[in-house]
């Protein structure tokens, strides 16, 4: 073997030995619906997970928090939750306002955030105080956004994340119309 030989055999055990595993990519993705009288949809935010964790699991999840029934008791006051997933062609329809990557600690922090809120006991979700909008507020702070709740947007979940996306300029992200 010469030299040559030698020292690219060296060089590639050396890059081989130190190149590091593909990174996990994993994103949250929110999204704002505009609602439908016609098609009994009210305004709604959620969170679209995507991706592949460190190792190798892929990610495709969506969560959204809202009533477990829809009645005039939703305008009183507190009424019981409910976690929801959206089928993907409901998730397609949707305004996808801006997408965030997460770490591994943060997905797993989500995770954690859903099932706390899946879990609480009694009547949790308040139109004021507990909706979809907080929901996803508390999600985008595990993202590490700013996030704040004025009040005339607490039933504006499409006005809301326009406002989130202004609070945060990094992401980039457009105003939907």
């Amino acid at each position: 073997m010469t030299m040559r030989h030698f020292v690219c055999s060296l060089l590639l055990l050396f890059a081989t030995l130190w190149t590091a595993p593909a990174a996990a990519a994993v994103t949250i993705s929110f999204h704002s619906f505009n609602g439908s009288v016609v098609g009994g949809r009210y305004p709604h935010t959620f969170v679209v997970l995507e991706g592949t964790l460190e190792n190798g699991q892929s990610v495709n999840a969506n969560f959204g928090f809202t009533a477990r029934r829809v009645s005039p008791a939703i305008l009183r006051g507190p009424v019981e939750h409910a976690i929801t997933t959206e089928q993907q062609k409901y998730v397609r329809s949707t305004n996808r306002h801006f997408t965030v990557p997460l770490t591994q600690a943060q997905y797993g922090e989500i995770l954690a955030e859903v099932a706390r809120w899946r879990d609480a006991p009694g009547k949790f979700y308040d139109l004021d105080t507990r909706n979809c909008i907080h929901f996803v507020g508390r999600l985008a702070q595990i993202a590490g956004l700013k996030v704040s709740y004025p009040e005339d947007m607490l039933r504006r979940p499409k006005m809301w994340l326009n406002h989130i996306a202004a609070l945060n300029p990094r992401l980039g992200a457009a105003r939907i119309p």
